[in-house]
Parts: structure tokens; sequence; C-alpha cells
């Protein structure tokens, strides 16, 4: 099989690189990875690797980490009875050709990987669908599912989060990085979930037009026009990671500034400092798979599913076009357009998907 490993330490470096598959062990399955989008969730994931433990998911050499990704796979070998070779299944995925898992907690919907090294980390990310009786699966939208499900479902999560502090009393939601992927749902969920919110986005200035013909902001306002937002009570989520950037929005917003949450690093080379002694609220870390915890115990995993889905569709007819996908063949092209998301020069407009 082939495997991509990054430099845990220059995360634009990365390497093809050929592995022996060995033989498949007792109760495990063999997926042959068919597809995965790369998008700027992915770069996140390497940037805050370690801190996180996202580099433990799928071990590689030392110093060198195999980032995950979401997609699509098919069983190519089962020694497990109730998984069935052929079976196609969603879910967190290294980048590479082939992976094997051992499943737990079967049932008709799903599995989890009971492989021992994933189980300190999060189970949100251990969890597989069967596709055959998935209700989130559709044929015919599985490139928007892998490019935009996973970060539509962090800001399905900071919406419910920010809703259920009743918005900390702001009517305004400040977004930075408002052409990202989780920011647009965020938006889209927001839009729909909590209209008397004022949903501004904050973007560089050559993805303005994208971001105001997504139809998801009240206001789209340039990087280097932060001096025009509106000094109202605000919340702020900053998916950018620009620490000047953050500094310029907690000044201009100063006391009406509520609460300010951190999410995710888009913009690598500004990521990290700058964050002591800014005036207002001091920003808080918004780890998704806690919150996804917490709304499924707080409604139920029915009801939560139920609202999820809800928003999912809607954020479909908001956002679900506002892509182009493109599918690249071959383990090289996941190599390469990562290298470039890294650098940050990906047209917002472009979903890429992997078929390895």
């Amino acid at each position: 099989m082939q495997q991509v490993h990054v430099r845990k330490d220059a995360i634009a470096t990365a390497e093809l690189v050929e592995c022996e598959q060995g033989e498949l062990a007792a109760g495990a399955i063999r997926l042959a990875i068919e597809s995965f989008s790369v998008t700027a969730n992915n770069v996140t994931y390497a940037v805050v690797g370690d801190g996180f433990g996202y580099w433990n998911f799928f071990p590689a050499p030392e110093g060198m980490g195999i980032v995950p990704m979401w997609g699509h796979a098919r069983v190519i070998e089962s020694n497990h009875p109730e998984i069935a070779v052929g079976e196609r299944v969603y879910g967190y995925l290294p980048m590479a050709t082939h992976l094997d898992v051992v499943p737990g907690k079967v049932s008709a919907g799903g599995f989890a990987d009971m492989a021992e090294h994933r189980q300190p980390m999060s189970p949100i990310y251990n969890q597989y669908s069967r596709l055959a009786a998935d209700p989130e699966h559709d044929p015919a939208r599985e490139g928007e599912r892998m490019i935009f499900g996973p970060l539509f479902k962090t800001g399905f999560l900071i919406e419910y989060f920010m809703r259920s502090q009743d918005w900390f009393s702001a009517r305004q939601l400040v977004i930075t990085s408002a052409s990202s992927k989780t920011a647009m749902g965020l938006a889209s969920v927001a839009k729909h979930r909590s209209p008397e919110v004022r949903r501004v986005g904050l973007t560089s200035a050559g993805n303005v037009a994208f971001v105001e013909a997504s139809g998801l902001y009240d206001r789209v306002i340039a990087y280097d026009r932060v001096a025009e937002l509106e000094q109202a009570p605000s919340v702020a989520v900053d998916f950018a990671g620009n620490a000047g950037l953050l500094r310029e929005i907690h000044e201009r917003l100063d006391e009406t500034l509520h609460y300010s949450c951190l999410v995710g690093a888009t913009h690598i080379d500004e990521r990290g400092g700058g964050t002591a002694e800014l005036p207002g609220p001091t920003p808080t870390l918004f780890f998704a798979p806690d919150h996804a915890v917490a709304l499924f115990k707080g409604l139920g995993p029915e009801e939560a599913g139920k609202q999820m889905a809800a928003s999912w569709r809607a954020f479909l007819a908001d956002a679900g076009d506002s892509v182009t996908i493109e599918r690249l063949a071959g383990l090289a092209a996941a190599r390469d357009i990562f290298a470039v998301m890294v650098g940050g020069s990906v047209d917002p407009a472009r979903g890429i998907v992997i078929e390895p």
C-alpha cells in the first residue's frame, strides 16, 4: 500500500512511501480507500497534531505523521463475521490507499474502530458509518459530504453552543476566514436557527466577492477594513488563527465583544501568540469533539441527529453548489495539493477530492 508521510516540523514537506500491508489480524477488516477530500481542516489537523493527538490515529515513523482525512472506503478483506467484503463505509481515514480497522460496537448503521492505539482519542473520530443504512448518505452528494460534512458539523456545534449560552447577550456574530467551509457552515446554521443575530464575515480582499455571493452573511468586510466593524454587542469566532487580526478585532470591539472563540487555523504563517493582554474577553479554544459529546448528551442521539440532518439539508441548499468539485487521481496528487493548502493558496471555490 501507499501512504503520504508529512514532516511534523515542516508540514509542507511530504513524501509518498510504499509499505507492506502484512497479514490481516483476527477480527479486523481491510479497507481500500476510494476517496477523501483535502481541505483547510486537514491542514489544521497537522498544525495542532501533537497537541490534540491527531498524529496518533494513523502511526508513522518518528518525526513523520499521516494526516487524517474524511472519506469513503470499501471492505476488501474481512475477518469479522458481521462485516462483508464489498461493503462501503464513511469515516476517518489516513492519507493512504488502505487501512485496517478492528470493528466493535457493530450495528446496522456503523461501528467503531477498537484498535488499541485509537482508544485514548475522542470516540467521535473512531466511528464509521455503513453506507447501506446511513441516513446521511446520498450517492449523488458524496463529494459534498467529504468536503463540507465534518466542517459543517463543527459549525453546527458552535451555533448550538452559542445559542445554549443565549449568544452571550450579543446581537452580532463576527466570523473570520469567512470563505472557509467551517465558517460557511456556522453562518448557514446561524442564519436558520438564530436569525436575530447579525452575521458579519471577514475575509481577504480577493475572496470578498465569493463570500458575498454565498448569501450567508449580512455583511462582508475585507481584513484591511476591520475598523468598519460595528461596535455592537458581539461574539467573535476566529477560524483564521491570525494573531494580528484577532488583536484588531478585540481592539475594535473592545468591551462590546462578549465572547471570543478560537477554532482551527487556516492562516498557518501567522498562527500562535498574541492572545495575551487583549482587550475584552480571553479567547477560548473550541474543541468540537467535546461539544459533540455535550450535544448528544443534552438532546439524545435521535434528536441531535434529527436537528443536524435538517441543518445539513439547509446548508446544502445554501452553499452545496458554492464549490466546483475537482477529482484528482492518485495519492501523489493528495501530497501535492496538501502542500499547496498549507501555503493557503487554494481557491475557496475549488473542492478537492482525491481518489487514491
